[in-house]
């Protein structure tokens, strides 16, 4: 008998193969949630090559997958400000709009726009929706030299970019 990598219990039966953040695991089936299912038990395998079907001893439908997996940074199309929620808020207030008004403007629900104004950062789709209903502009730009001060361009490294987050 072997034991969940995740919650430590012991395994009755075959152990399920998952994903999790990237590591391959064994787990029982409470904790194969957690996870994206590489190997299940009664199910087949279609080999990306081959396209021979091969079989797993009884269970659900396997899912292999050599995709890229997204991760929040996929969803980025740039770095948003620090104090964004701030922003937001002072804008939402400015236009006298309540949250409840601006999440109808915005076809989203009311409970977002409080979480995005207490810190939660949006996602780029909603960012857009924000910044087109408010007028305002949420991302930092590094790429102007106009923005420094300085003549010339300064492209920023991801050491800068981390001594501007601590500092901050």
């Amino acid at each position: 008998m072997s034991e969940c990598e995740v919650c430590g219990e012991v395994i009755r039966g075959k152990a399920i193969i998952v994903s999790i953040g990237g590591a391959k695991m064994s787990v029982c089936p409470k904790c194969s949630k957690l996870g994206t299912p590489l190997e299940m038990p009664g199910s087949e395998i279609r080999n990306q090559t081959s396209g021979k079907i091969t079989r797993v001893a009884s269970g659900r439908p396997v899912i292999k997958t050599k995709k890229h997996t997204r991760d929040v940074f996929d969803l980025m199309d740039g770095e948003i400000v620090e104090d964004f929620s701030k922003i937001i808020r002072e804008a939402r207030l400015e236009k006298g709009l309540s949250q409840k008004e601006l999440a109808l403007l915005m076809k989203e629900k009311e409970g977002l726009i409080k979480k995005i104004e207490t810190g939660m950062i949006p996602e780029d789709s909603v960012r857009k929706k924000l910044e087109q209903t408010l007028d305002i502009n949420l991302l930092d730009s590094f790429d102007s030299p106009q923005d420094t001060g300085k003549t010339g361009k300064i492209t920023p490294t991801l050491g800068d970019v981390m001594k501007l987050k601590r500092g901050k």
